[in-house]
């Protein structure tokens, strides 16, 4: 992936190409038979040093959305955990999960294509995800059920006393 900005072109013109790859990323998805029409790119210091395609149907993972992937091979990519610097492409506006593990992956900014009302409106509808969030846990359609807290907490209590440990 050695894709840069031409010399010569805008910071806009540079975007707009990193966005076509992104769309293009979401085409293949579907002409491939691999998942759902979404494509992301991932940009570091105007070169791609990532992409990725929605892979659920082709890998039967429900976590494999472009956003997701795309950070995974970045990460792998940059031998870190952060994106600092980076700059995410994608098809479309980030639904819970990968927006989720784009805060989590720390970039710079995203730019999307379609928006969460188009991806509704073709039948990727997250809205009630965003609805569940503000659900108490109790009332949830999902049922949650606590088990262990006393034995779970020792985990966090250590990882809290851990002197060498890696902040995330």
């Amino acid at each position: 992936m050695t894709d840069s900005i031409l010399p010569g072109s805008s910071r806009t013109d540079a975007n707009a190409h990193f966005m076509r790859e992104a769309i293009a990323l979401s085409l293949h998805s579907v002409r491939s038979g691999q998942g759902g029409p979404f494509g992301a790119v991932i940009v570091k210091d105007g070169k791609i040093i990532a992409t990725g395609n929605n892979q659920v149907i082709l890998t039967n993972d429900p976590t494999a959305h472009a956003e997701v992937v795309a950070i995974r091979n970045a990460c792998r990519s940059l031998n870190t955990f952060q994106l600092t610097g980076c700059e995410i492409f994608t098809s479309c506006e980030p639904c819970p999960m990968c927006l989720g593990a784009i805060y989590w992956a720390r970039p710079e900014r995203i730019y999307y294509g379609n928006t969460k009302a188009d991806a509704a409106a073709i039948g990727f509808d997250d809205q009630f995800i965003y609805d569940e969030l503000e659900v108490p846990i109790k009332d949830r359609k999902l049922p949650m059920i606590q088990l262990l807290p006393e034995e779970a907490i020792v985990g966090f209590q250590e990882w809290a006393a851990k002197p060498d440990k890696v902040e995330y």
